[in-house]
Protein backbone atom coordinates (compact mmCIF):
# COMPACT_ATOMS: atom_id res chain seq x y z
CA UNK A 1 0.00 0.00 0.00
CA UNK A 2 1.33 3.41 -0.74
CA UNK A 3 2.24 5.87 2.41
CA UNK A 4 -0.92 5.53 4.65
CA UNK A 5 -2.49 8.80 5.80
CA UNK A 6 -5.63 7.42 7.70
CA UNK A 7 -4.77 3.99 10.08
CA UNK A 8 -7.36 3.21 12.77
CA UNK A 9 -6.22 0.32 15.02
CA UNK A 10 -8.47 -2.02 17.36
CA UNK A 11 -10.92 1.30 17.56
CA UNK A 12 -13.87 0.97 19.37
CA UNK A 13 -16.81 3.51 20.35
CA UNK A 14 -19.20 2.82 23.01
CA UNK A 15 -22.34 5.14 23.67
CA UNK A 16 -24.22 5.53 27.02
CA UNK A 17 -27.64 5.40 27.25
CA UNK A 18 -30.43 5.27 30.03
CA UNK A 19 -30.71 1.57 29.07
CA UNK A 20 -26.47 1.07 29.52
CA UNK A 21 -23.73 1.02 27.44
CA UNK A 22 -24.56 0.19 23.50
CA UNK A 23 -21.41 -0.45 21.82
CA UNK A 24 -20.98 1.14 18.26
CA UNK A 25 -17.89 0.33 16.56
CA UNK A 26 -15.78 -2.96 17.91
CA UNK A 27 -12.66 -3.41 17.39
CA UNK A 28 -12.63 -1.49 13.86
CA UNK A 29 -8.82 -1.87 12.19
CA UNK A 30 -8.58 0.10 8.71
CA UNK A 31 -5.61 1.48 6.78
CA UNK A 32 -5.93 4.11 3.60
CA UNK A 33 -3.40 4.68 1.66
CA UNK A 34 -2.19 8.74 0.32
CA UNK A 35 -4.31 9.01 -2.53
CA UNK A 36 -6.45 5.94 -2.85
CA UNK A 37 -9.91 5.81 -3.42
CA UNK A 38 -12.38 3.98 -0.67
CA UNK A 39 -15.80 2.97 -0.75
CA UNK A 40 -17.45 2.81 2.84
CA UNK A 41 -20.45 0.53 2.47
CA UNK A 42 -23.16 -0.81 5.13
CA UNK A 43 -26.83 -1.17 5.75
CA UNK A 44 -27.81 2.18 7.95
CA UNK A 45 -26.86 1.71 11.41
CA UNK A 46 -24.03 -0.28 10.77
CA UNK A 47 -21.38 2.45 11.91
CA UNK A 48 -20.72 4.24 8.65
CA UNK A 49 -21.63 7.14 10.03
CA UNK A 50 -20.06 6.98 13.81
CA UNK A 51 -16.78 6.22 11.98
CA UNK A 52 -17.01 9.03 9.88
CA UNK A 53 -17.48 11.12 12.86
CA UNK A 54 -14.00 9.29 14.10
CA UNK A 55 -11.77 9.82 11.17
CA UNK A 56 -12.76 13.42 11.10
CA UNK A 57 -12.49 13.81 14.53
CA UNK A 58 -15.64 15.12 15.26
CA UNK A 59 -16.53 12.48 17.56
CA UNK A 60 -13.72 10.90 19.49
CA UNK A 61 -13.38 7.01 19.94
CA UNK A 62 -13.41 5.28 23.18
CA UNK A 63 -10.15 3.24 22.98
CA UNK A 64 -8.08 2.24 20.14
CA UNK A 65 -5.44 4.20 18.08
CA UNK A 66 -6.62 7.15 15.45
CA UNK A 67 -3.74 8.50 13.40
CA UNK A 68 -4.85 10.75 10.29
CA UNK A 69 -2.50 12.93 8.21
CA UNK A 70 -0.05 11.94 10.43
CA UNK A 71 -1.80 13.22 13.66
CA UNK A 72 -2.84 11.60 17.20
CA UNK A 73 -6.44 12.20 17.43
CA UNK A 74 -6.63 10.23 20.18
CA UNK A 75 -4.21 13.20 21.98
CA UNK A 76 -5.71 16.21 20.73
CA UNK A 77 -8.20 18.65 22.41
CA UNK A 78 -11.23 20.11 20.35
CA UNK A 79 -9.05 23.32 19.51
CA UNK A 80 -6.29 21.50 18.09
CA UNK A 81 -8.62 18.78 16.33
CA UNK A 82 -10.25 21.80 15.06
CA UNK A 83 -7.65 23.13 13.11
CA UNK A 84 -6.08 20.21 11.91
CA UNK A 85 -9.37 18.94 10.29
CA UNK A 86 -9.67 22.35 8.32
CA UNK A 87 -6.27 22.13 6.76
CA UNK A 88 -6.18 18.25 5.48
CA UNK A 89 -9.90 17.21 5.52
CA UNK A 90 -12.72 18.01 3.47
CA UNK A 91 -15.85 17.19 3.69
CA UNK A 92 -19.14 16.69 1.64
CA UNK A 93 -22.12 15.73 3.12
CA UNK A 94 -25.70 14.11 1.86
CA UNK A 95 -27.55 17.62 2.47
CA UNK A 96 -25.14 20.07 1.42
CA UNK A 97 -24.80 21.93 4.66
CA UNK A 98 -24.69 25.74 3.16
CA UNK A 99 -25.34 28.82 4.75
CA UNK A 100 -28.54 30.14 3.31
CA UNK A 101 -28.02 33.84 4.06
CA UNK A 102 -24.77 33.63 2.16
CA UNK A 103 -23.69 33.82 -1.22
CA UNK A 104 -22.01 30.26 -3.18
CA UNK A 105 -18.47 32.41 -2.51
CA UNK A 106 -19.14 33.50 0.54
CA UNK A 107 -19.71 30.03 1.41
CA UNK A 108 -16.41 28.55 0.40
CA UNK A 109 -14.91 30.97 1.19
CA UNK A 110 -16.13 31.05 5.02
CA UNK A 111 -13.80 28.13 6.15
CA UNK A 112 -10.69 29.78 4.31
CA UNK A 113 -11.17 32.68 6.44
CA UNK A 114 -11.06 30.79 9.53
CA UNK A 115 -8.12 29.25 8.04
CA UNK A 116 -6.74 32.58 7.91
CA UNK A 117 -6.14 32.76 4.27
CA UNK A 118 -5.66 35.93 3.12
CA UNK A 119 -6.66 35.19 -0.52
CA UNK A 120 -9.78 33.58 0.91
CA UNK A 121 -12.54 34.78 -1.75
CA UNK A 122 -9.97 34.43 -4.52
CA UNK A 123 -9.24 30.88 -3.76
CA UNK A 124 -13.19 30.52 -3.39
CA UNK A 125 -13.28 31.84 -6.93
CA UNK A 126 -11.00 29.86 -8.49
CA UNK A 127 -12.50 26.53 -7.06
CA UNK A 128 -16.02 27.46 -7.64
CA UNK A 129 -14.72 27.88 -11.44
CA UNK A 130 -12.96 24.50 -11.09
CA UNK A 131 -16.56 22.58 -10.63
CA UNK A 132 -18.18 24.88 -13.49
CA UNK A 133 -19.92 27.28 -10.95
CA UNK A 134 -17.94 30.36 -12.13
CA UNK A 135 -20.86 32.01 -13.39
CA UNK A 136 -22.75 31.49 -10.11
CA UNK A 137 -20.56 32.65 -7.50
CA UNK A 138 -23.21 36.53 -6.38
CA UNK A 139 -26.48 33.43 -5.94
CA UNK A 140 -28.08 32.20 -2.90
CA UNK A 141 -28.15 28.75 -1.96
CA UNK A 142 -32.09 29.01 -2.56
CA UNK A 143 -31.63 30.51 -6.14
CA UNK A 144 -29.56 27.33 -6.75
CA UNK A 145 -30.27 23.71 -7.77
CA UNK A 146 -29.90 20.60 -5.69
CA UNK A 147 -26.84 19.74 -8.38
CA UNK A 148 -25.31 23.26 -8.41
CA UNK A 149 -25.66 22.91 -4.31
CA UNK A 150 -23.87 20.15 -3.70
CA UNK A 151 -21.25 21.40 -5.93
CA UNK A 152 -20.81 24.12 -3.60
CA UNK A 153 -20.58 21.82 -0.90
CA UNK A 154 -17.86 20.34 -3.05
CA UNK A 155 -15.71 23.86 -3.54
CA UNK A 156 -15.85 24.49 -0.25
CA UNK A 157 -14.58 21.17 1.04
CA UNK A 158 -11.75 21.46 -1.63
CA UNK A 159 -10.98 24.77 -0.97
CA UNK A 160 -8.35 24.61 1.25
CA UNK A 161 -7.10 21.74 -0.73
CA UNK A 162 -7.54 19.04 1.64
CA UNK A 163 -5.51 15.76 2.05
CA UNK A 164 -8.36 13.34 2.62
CA UNK A 165 -11.78 14.12 1.11
CA UNK A 166 -14.91 12.69 2.77
CA UNK A 167 -18.37 12.29 1.02
CA UNK A 168 -21.23 11.12 2.92
CA UNK A 169 -23.88 9.93 0.89
CA UNK A 170 -23.09 12.31 -1.41
CA UNK A 171 -25.93 11.69 -3.97
CA UNK A 172 -28.75 11.04 -1.63
CA UNK A 173 -30.68 14.20 -1.71
CA UNK A 174 -30.31 14.23 -5.96
CA UNK A 175 -31.99 12.65 -8.78
CA UNK A 176 -30.07 9.68 -10.59
CA UNK A 177 -28.44 11.76 -13.67
CA UNK A 178 -27.30 14.88 -11.37
CA UNK A 179 -26.13 11.86 -8.72
CA UNK A 180 -23.75 10.32 -11.52
CA UNK A 181 -22.37 13.82 -13.00
CA UNK A 182 -21.65 14.71 -9.06
CA UNK A 183 -19.91 11.28 -8.84
CA UNK A 184 -17.91 12.20 -12.09
CA UNK A 185 -17.12 15.35 -11.08
CA UNK A 186 -15.78 14.18 -7.33
CA UNK A 187 -13.42 11.39 -9.14
CA UNK A 188 -12.30 13.59 -11.68
CA UNK A 189 -11.35 16.51 -8.80
CA UNK A 190 -9.73 13.08 -7.23
CA UNK A 191 -7.68 12.74 -10.28
CA UNK A 192 -6.29 16.36 -10.16
CA UNK A 193 -5.52 16.85 -7.40
CA UNK A 194 -4.22 13.12 -6.08
CA UNK A 195 -6.29 13.57 -2.98
CA UNK A 196 -7.54 10.55 -0.97
CA UNK A 197 -11.20 10.31 -1.58
CA UNK A 198 -13.47 8.06 0.86
CA UNK A 199 -16.77 7.81 -0.15
CA UNK A 200 -19.36 6.34 2.25
CA UNK A 201 -22.45 4.93 1.04
CA UNK A 202 -25.18 2.30 1.02
CA UNK A 203 -25.29 2.06 -2.53
CA UNK A 204 -22.73 -0.76 -3.76
CA UNK A 205 -23.06 0.27 -7.14
CA UNK A 206 -21.77 3.71 -6.93
CA UNK A 207 -18.88 1.92 -4.53
CA UNK A 208 -17.82 -0.06 -6.95
CA UNK A 209 -16.24 2.85 -8.52
CA UNK A 210 -13.82 2.99 -6.11
CA UNK A 211 -10.44 1.10 -5.90
CA UNK A 212 -11.29 -0.51 -2.83
CA UNK A 213 -14.30 -1.49 -0.92
CA UNK A 214 -14.89 -1.97 2.66
CA UNK A 215 -17.85 -3.14 4.65
CA UNK A 216 -19.28 -2.23 7.79
CA UNK A 217 -21.44 -4.44 9.58
CA UNK A 218 -22.06 -4.47 13.30
CA UNK A 219 -19.54 -1.96 14.23
CA UNK A 220 -16.89 -4.20 12.39
CA UNK A 221 -15.13 -3.71 8.90
CA UNK A 222 -14.37 -5.95 6.42
CA UNK A 223 -12.09 -5.59 3.37
CA UNK A 224 -13.79 -5.70 -0.09
CA UNK A 225 -12.58 -6.21 -3.43
CA UNK A 226 -9.82 -4.16 -5.00
CA UNK A 227 -9.78 -2.74 -8.76
CA UNK A 228 -6.62 -1.53 -10.72
CA UNK A 229 -7.63 2.10 -10.39
CA UNK A 230 -11.06 3.94 -9.17
CA UNK A 231 -13.17 3.17 -11.47
CA UNK A 232 -14.32 -0.30 -13.43
CA UNK A 233 -12.03 -0.61 -16.87
CA UNK A 234 -13.71 1.30 -19.44
CA UNK A 235 -15.24 4.22 -17.49
CA UNK A 236 -12.77 6.57 -17.39
CA UNK A 237 -12.62 8.23 -21.29
CA UNK A 238 -15.97 8.57 -20.54
CA UNK A 239 -16.06 10.34 -16.91
CA UNK A 240 -13.24 12.57 -18.26
CA UNK A 241 -15.71 13.98 -20.98
CA UNK A 242 -18.82 14.51 -19.13
CA UNK A 243 -16.31 16.16 -16.21
CA UNK A 244 -14.84 18.79 -19.10
CA UNK A 245 -18.58 18.90 -19.78
CA UNK A 246 -19.39 20.22 -16.04
CA UNK A 247 -16.73 22.43 -15.99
Amino acid sequence: MSDTIISLEDVHLTLRSKAGSVPILRGVDLAIGLGETVGLVGPSGSGKSTLLMVMTGLEKASSGVVTIAGHDFMALGEDALARIRGANIGIVFQSFHLVPTLTALENVALPLEFLGRPDAEARAADVLQSVGLGHRLAHFPAQLSGGEQQRVAIARALGPSPKILFADEPTGNLDARTGEQIMDLLFSLHQRHGSTLVLITHDERLAARCGRIVSIKDGQVYEGHTHEGPMHEGQAEPMRKQAEALA
